[in-house]
């Protein structure tokens, strides 16, 4: 019962925070789950909630499918997530928080503060696919599939409907991907549906409302928003990933 809370707020601001940015998910509740719920649980609920909220978006925000150039990062993602899943038991989560939020924490505040953001112009669908196989592998390990997709299209200089498109898509079909895995792997047990069934509701409602909020938003505020999303996240993975080191 102590937890229940604990699971809304987390719930709760994960769905804002994908609503708004089409990802993030697991970034945002995971910075509050992981201080309170286990490692192994913390995952499912974040790839369910993450799920939910793409499922919910689907609906709620059409955007046109681009084969062209969302099936390098598929293939990628496609190719990482058996990684992640294998990964995931043997994982050291401290190390692992603190290395990527770390990485957040030094990369996206360059970016927010770069008074013109760098285009990338090379490395095309090679490129592309490298970036979705990291969106894979961490999707594996905890639904954190749309971060380095959203870097990645952030730095390409993408339109704002078009970078969202593609997160969205490509989230969807990697956690639809990975939720199998996980049901195979048995990661997803009969003692998760209570808390499964708690967190789906929020989910929805705060995702329907971030949605909402992104419709008002400019391109140049949608970047700024989804950078400072990633930075704030990014900061609480690594305050709890040392708080853990540290502890041993």
């Amino acid at each position: 019962m102590t937890d229940i809370p604990i699971l809304i707020l987390g719930a709760a601001l994960g769905g804002l925070v994908q609503g708004i940015s089409g990802s993030n998910f697991g970034m945002t509740s995971t910075a509050i789950w992981a201080w309170f719920l286990a490692p192994q649980l913390t995952a499912v609920l974040s790839l369910c909630g993450s799920l939910t909220g793409q499922i919910q978006a689907a609906f709620t925000l059409r955007r046109s499918w681009q084969w062209r150039r969302i099936l390098p990062f598929l293939a990628g993602g496609l190719a990482g997530i058996p990684l992640g899943v294998m990964l995931l038991p043997q994982l050291d989560v401290g190390l692992f928080k603190t290395a990527l939020g770390g990485l957040l924490v030094i990369a996206c505040p360059a970016l927010l503060l770069a008074p013109n953001l760098p285009r990338i112009h090379h490395g095309g669908r090679i490129a592309d696919g490298l970036s979705g196989l990291g969106g894979g592998i961490l999707g594996g390990l905890g639904g954190y599939t749309g971060i380095l997709p959203t870097l990645w299209g952030t730095l390409r200089g993408w339109p704002k409907d078009e970078l969202r498109a593609l997160v969205q898509n490509f989230n969807l079909g990697i956690q639809l991907v990975t939720l199998v895995a996980y049901l195979a792997r048995g990661l997803i047990t009969r003692a998760t549906l209570p808390s499964l069934a708690l967190l789906i509701p929020v989910v929805l409602l705060s995702s329907w409302l971030g949605t909402r909020l992104y419709l008002g938003l400019s391109e140049a505020r949608f970047r700024q928003i989804v950078l400072l999303l990633l930075t704030v996240s990014g900061a609480a993975l690594l305050v709890s990933g040392l708080t853990q080191l540290l502890a041993r």
